[in-house]
């Protein structure tokens, strides 16, 4: 499909906030069904754009939330977000496009390009890169927003400790296609960007695609958002271009994550994968080949840039999910289905919210499946019971989560974050300390969490239970590695000393 037809077909939606046709919005049509899911999660501060296409034809397309809160701008499918992982298919395409331009070959050793790599590295293959089995661990290489220059990068990759031997196991790292995009810059000569936007993005007319130029209006980019719990409220992180490095110094980011994109550049993206316009349909073959499993039980495989699934009726999915800690993107390809889901979204919730594709799949097959509404998160429905209870209620809370959210407290950190946070920073001292306690209870052999309530207890001068709760902690110490033990060991010399 063309870029003008394409958007032909959108402009049959209704522009703005963008929904079908008012004729398809029946209580038992897909689309109602899906906006009513949707709709209801934003009150729970879901926000994101989502695009639904079945035998070719786009059947939902919509976005929902807050692209920008303090300019009240709302998602729309033309809303631009950091697709996070799902970048590593436009590395993967860069390589492959090299290598049908015989510039390369997915066997080469890294040696051909790096002949600085050491004696046990120099045998990784591009392949190896392609599919996470070259061995280097998922830690090589620093925080995606650090400065660092291709140099520092690789020295990284070359004096880093590999897992295991080139080739013998697949373990997801994001070093892998960093190094890819280096090969792709030495062999085309020619920016990482510049490669992709020249031999993809701008023959698609995939306008706002990109990974730091922005030629559009900033205002389409969506924001980031993400709880803050020490102040228990929701702070606006900015845009995935204010965090990149102004200069060459990005390359913990490049070629593995932070592209930006909309739903409807990557569905064009998909069309132009489907018609073998930017790749043959041999070279395509081999980008969505299960190379390698996933896991040990072969229930997912890894191809090139793509994971690779069975569906509950045997069918095959392509697809890949991405993220940066602030966005989440997911893209599915239900090959024998044809159907495709693009769910972009500029909050984190909870895992429900990175389910979405997901849940829009089994709606989509399954005219009977009804998903829950996304939930708040937890660390925001801690809050609202903190907001409207007394500390002497915090037995209550559990309950409350539950019944919010769909799920128990199972993560030990919730509560003491923010229950440390509250006594460690002088803000509600009986409600951290509420807090604390519950986390004890709720898992009551964790030494850490003992540790924690102990040092709320000395913050607040309560001697004798502050001591009960470090002696707690070093009971449930193991006898090597505990890494509460000094603090609680340090705390009882100095209240036993007084």
């Amino acid at each position: 499909m063309k870029y003008a037809q394409l958007k032909a077909l959108c402009l049959s939606l209704i522009i703005g906030n963008t929904l079908l046709a008012q004729k398809d919005l029946n209580a038992d049509s897909l689309a109602f069904k899906l906006d009513t899911y949707l709709s209801k999660s934003v009150a729970n501060g879901y926000s994101g754009s989502v695009l639904v296409a079945k035998e070719g034809k786009i059947v939902f397309s919509k976005g929902y939330g807050w692209a920008d809160r303090s300019l009240k701008i709302r998602n729309t499918p033309a809303t631009v977000f950091n697709i996070g992982s799902v970048t590593k298919q436009f590395t993967a395409a860069a390589i492959l496009k090299l290598m049908e331009d015989q510039k390369l070959d997915v066997s080469d050793n890294i040696e051909k390009y790096f002949p600085q790599a050491p004696f046990d590295k120099k045998d990784i293959t591009i392949h190896q890169l392609l599919t996470h089995t070259s061995g280097v661990s998922p830690s090589t290489g620093g925080f995606r927003y650090d400065k660092a220059s291709k140099e520092t990068f690789l020295n990284d990759f070359f004096e880093s400790e590999l897992m295991y031997l080139p080739g013998t196991k697949h373990t997801y790292a994001n070093a892998n296609y960093i190094l890819l995009t280096a090969i792709v810059e030495q062999v085309a000569q020619q920016d990482y960007e510049t490669f992709l936007r020249n031999n993809f993005w701008t023959p698609l007319q995939m306008n706002h695609t990109g990974y730091k130029g922005i030629t559009f209006d900033s205002e389409q980019l969506a924001h980031g958002y993400y709880f803050h719990y020490t102040d228990g409220e929701w702070r606006d992180w900015g845009t995935t271009q204010e965090h990149l490095p102004y200069n060459n110094e990005h390359w913990y980011s490049i070629g593995k994550g932070d592209i930006y994109s909309t739903v409807e550049d990557l569905y064009m993206w998909h069309r132009a994968l489907e018609n073998n316009k930017v790749l043959s349909s041999e070279t395509i073959k081999l980008m969505e080949e299960d190379h390698v499993p996933e896991n040990e039980t072969q229930t997912s495989f890894y191809g090139y840039g793509w994971a690779i699934f069975n569906s509950k009726n045997n069918s095959k999915i392509v697809a890949h999910n991405g993220s940066n800690g602030i966005y989440f993107a997911d893209f599915l390809r239900f090959v024998e289905d044809d159907l495709v889901i693009i769910a972009l979204s500029n909050v984190i919730l909870n895992q429900k919210s990175e389910n979405v594709a997901w849940e829009i799949a089994s709606m989509v097959l399954d005219e009977e499946y009804r998903p829950k509404t996304i939930p708040k998160n937890k660390y925001e429905l801690v809050f609202d019971f903190i907001r409207s209870n007394t500390p002497d209620k915090a037995n209550q809370l559990p309950q409350f989560i539950e019944t919010k959210s769909g799920s128990t407290i199972n993560d030990k950190a919730l509560l003491n974050r923010i229950g440390f946070k509250q006594v460690s920073e002088n803000r509600d001292t009986d409600w951290g300390i509420s807090l604390l306690k519950l986390n004890t209870r709720l898992f009551p052999g964790d030494g850490n969490l003992w540790d924690s309530l102990g040092e709320g207890y000395y913050i607040i001068n309560d001697r004798a239970k502050a001591v009960e709760s470090f002696e707690r902690a070093m009971e449930l110490g193991p006898e090597t590695n505990c890494y509460w033990c000094e603090n609680a060991t340090k705390r009882l010399e100095e209240l036993n000393n007084k």
